[in-house]
């Protein structure tokens, strides 16, 4: 049986085992990517897990993956899928040689797994990141302090449908969600859900008030993931869509 506080130490990263959580460390080597940086730790209740696998890995590794359990963890529901395999942060890569202990911890945390109703938690279980949080966009500066969503409109780079709306500020409590769709892809974007509109949001996000798009060194994963996750963790800890 584990001990409480035992602690395995992979690339860029470190999983802790206690009692009820596994707390992983993320280190801040130039070569760790940025997103863990960014996370720093985060604390993973056992009930926000569903399943625990291990895999051979690329170049001599193993891959130790304790998959989250739809619905619990704010960041990877913003994610929905779009992480690149390096940037999950629930995946712990590991020398092919530590395959044995990597396979003990594996099934040790399996056996402290509650039963898996395959429903979501009605609430999450994960800790969002904390706000305040900013980053710039494209198209604009967006800012939020746990409560309010701000967009500040850039001259370079917002359209003239955002600039004749003029800045914009949303309430959690007028929000019914997000929509993150990453830097990494054609189009990207933050796109807040608004709970009640007169008329429909604009189908492309650099129309619409209520996003701001990325661009080529503008809404980082690292930056706009985290912000996305925690405005989304406000949203729904402010009441139902």
């Amino acid at each position: 049986m584990s001990r409480m506080g035992d602690v395995l130490a992979g690339f860029h990263a470190a999983w802790e085992f206690e009692s009820d959580s596994v707390l992983i460390r993320f280190e801040r080597g130039i070569r760790t990517p940025k997103l863990f940086q960014a996370l720093g730790e985060r604390r993973i209740p056992h009930e926000a897990i569903s399943a625990v696998t291990l895999s051979p890995g690329k170049r001599g590794t193993v891959v130790l993956h304790a998959v989250p359990r739809p619905g619990a963890d704010p960041l990877m529901e913003a994610a929905a899928g779009q992480l690149k395999e390096n940037c999950d942060p629930y995946r712990l890569v590991l020398p092919a040689e530590r395959e044995t202990l990597a396979e003990y911890y594996a099934d040790e945390l399996r056996a402290q797994l509650p039963p898996d109703d395959g429903e979501s938690p009605d609430r999450f279980l994960v800790a969002p990141p904390e706000a305040p949080l900013q980053f710039k966009a494209y198209d604009g500066k967006a800012s939020f302090d746990g409560k309010l969503v701000s967009f500040r409109w850039f001259w370079t780079g917002a359209s003239s449908a955002k600039w004749k709306a003029g800045d914009q500020s949303f309430p959690v409590t007028d929000l019914s969600g997000i929509e993150w769709r990453s830097p990494e892809v054609f189009e990207g974007h933050l796109r807040l859900l608004r709970r009640e509109t007169p008329v429909a949001q604009p189908a492309q996000a650099d129309q619409d008030p209520a996003a701001v798009v990325f661009g080529l060194g503008y809404g980082p994963v690292h930056e706009s993931l985290p912000f996305a996750a925690s405005v989304l963790a406000a949203v729904r800890a402010s009441g139902p869509a």
